[in-house]
């Protein structure tokens, strides 16, 4: 199976490298990867699937399926690129893209994670068809990871009910499987309107929006002694009221994302901070407006896929980077500080990532992969993900492959640089390997199917999945 998996991707991978090309090229932030989509439409109709677009009100979201009895196994693509991180790609130093006036760039990878995606769901379609398996594989684009809760919406909407596996993967610096958990969030913008006037002539008559913005920081800043120690929350000024010092600012904008561990939690910050902007507005006689703009929940690892998922990746290993990817990797190193080169994707919680670390010290392009450690599943990362929302649905496992250098963080400049490179496409590939034979693994031994729901029950029969996100707000890009 580990091979004809393999032989299945590899015949198939100049369609795969032109395409995470392409997105790459592209570079379309949330809610607007027309053309992304597009892309990866196009190709999963040439392999025989149907299309269904426009899913949760979002038209740059879509399902591809192909067969129709059956496991349903699903694989999640994501498209989407950061705004401002134009980069030229394969460039050594950092540097916009000349080929383009667009100023977006793939500083997560996500044009190699969808095209990954794509590649396993089509391998695990070819494989099910020359072995006559009942099975229904769809593929689902998935727009607006950054900042939007593209799968989240699309929860809402009921994309993924019915699943009985959803597959994932995430570009990285490493080799291992996603087995910890993420913190649910809440996005929402705080806007206030005031009365402008004569700053010097007639303060008096003016009531400052931008006083409100900063009384509702000082306020949200207090909040942070009182709130459980695993939560934070950031905020950036939307709209500071203009330029002119001498002109009382009469609107001023806030965006605030709150993190917690817990879904419920995040959303009882949220309340708080309501409450604190509702006393800025009372303080300085200004109005406030609070625009919901998206959520998505904490993340749930599935014990029972991952060591599936575990011990496919410890059959294929790393990928294998040659003597180009390894001088390129060692440049873009080179451009770290000794404090970036703390950075680790995949922490040295426990002996058994340390003896890793130990064995492969130096290495700039990890080859080596961590076994799955089962005790990381209660450890939850800083960091959140809408698919989150996927696995308190259908039991989900994820892993992490290499595609860039070590050290290196996502959303910066080394990451959109790497984008386009061997090293991406090397990763890209050995990712695609690892979910196929997984989704496949799952369907000659479907007993695995029961256990990976009852596994998930246990958890909602305690505390049932609520979509995080309000019937009444819409996917947007932050146009209010």
């Amino acid at each position: 199976m580990y091979k004809q998996i393999e032989k299945l991707i590899t015949q198939k991978q100049h369609t795969y490298f032109q395409t995470s090309d392409k997105i790459w090229d592209i570079a379309e932030t949330k809610f607007h990867e027309k053309e992304s989509a597009d892309v990866l439409i196009n190709v999963l109709k040439e392999e025989g699937f149907s299309i269904e677009t426009n899913i949760g009100e979002i038209d740059t979201a879509f399902v591809a399926s192909f067969g129709n009895e059956g496991p349903v196994i699903g694989f999640l693509g994501e498209y989407d690129a950061l705004p401002s991180m134009s980069q030229k790609a394969g460039s050594t130093q950092k540097e916009a893209n000349p080929d383009t006036e667009n100023t977006n760039g793939h500083g997560c990878g996500h044009n190699l994670l969808g095209t990954a995606s794509l590649a396993a769901a089509i391998a695990t379609k070819d494989y099910i068809t020359e072995h006559n398996i009942p099975a229904q594989i769809k593929y689902f684009g998935c727009p607006a990871e950054e900042g939007g809760s593209g799968k989240t919406f699309m929860a809402r909407d009921g994309a993924f009910d019915g699943l009985d596996m959803a597959i994932c993967w995430h570009p990285g610096t490493d080799n291992a499987i996603w087995g910890v958990k993420t913190l649910a969030n809440i996005q929402a913008a705080f806007e206030f309107k005031g009365k402008s006037a004569h700053a010097a002539n007639a303060p008096d008559m003016g009531r400052s929006a931008l006083d409100a913005c900063e009384l509702m920081n000082v306020g949200g800043n207090y909040l942070r002694e009182h709130v459980t120690p695993e939560a934070r929350y950031h905020y950036a000024y939307m709209d500071a009221g203009g330029v002119a010092p001498s002109v009382v600012q009469d609107h001023a904008k806030l965006l605030y994302l709150i993190r917690a561990p817990k879904g419920s939690q995040a959303k009882e910050i949220y309340d708080r901070l309501c409450k604190i902007a509702e006393g800025a507005a009372l303080m300085t006689e200004t109005e406030v407006t609070v625009h919901f703009d998206k959520a998505c929940s904490n993340y749930i690892p599935n014990v029972v896929y991952s060591r599936i998922m575990g011990d496919v990746m410890m059959h294929y290993g790393g990928p294998e980077f040659d003597e180009e990817d390894q001088v390129f990797a060692k440049a873009i190193h080179d451009t770290l500080t000794e404090e970036e080169k703390q950075f680790r994707m995949i922490p040295p919680a426990t002996p058994v990532e340390q003896k890793v670390l130990k064995e492969n010290v130096g290495k700039v392009l990890a080859d080596y992969v961590y076994p799955f450690n089962e005790v990381l599943t209660n450890v939850t990362l800083p960091g959140s993900s809408d698919v989150g929302d996927v696995s308190w649905i259908v039991p989900t496992v994820q892993c992490i492959v290499a595609t860039e250098v070590q050290n290196t963080a996502m959303h910066t400049w080394q990451w959109v640089t790497n984008g386009k490179s061997g090293i991406a496409k090397k990763g890209m590939i050995q990712a695609a390997k690892i979910m196929a034979a997984t989704a496949v693994k799952v369907l000659e031994e479907p007993e695995y199917i029961d256990q990976a729901k009852a596994e998930l029950k246990n958890i909602t029969d305690v505390t049932p999945y609520v979509n995080p996100i309000p019937a009444d707000v819409k996917p947007n890009s932050l146009a209010f």
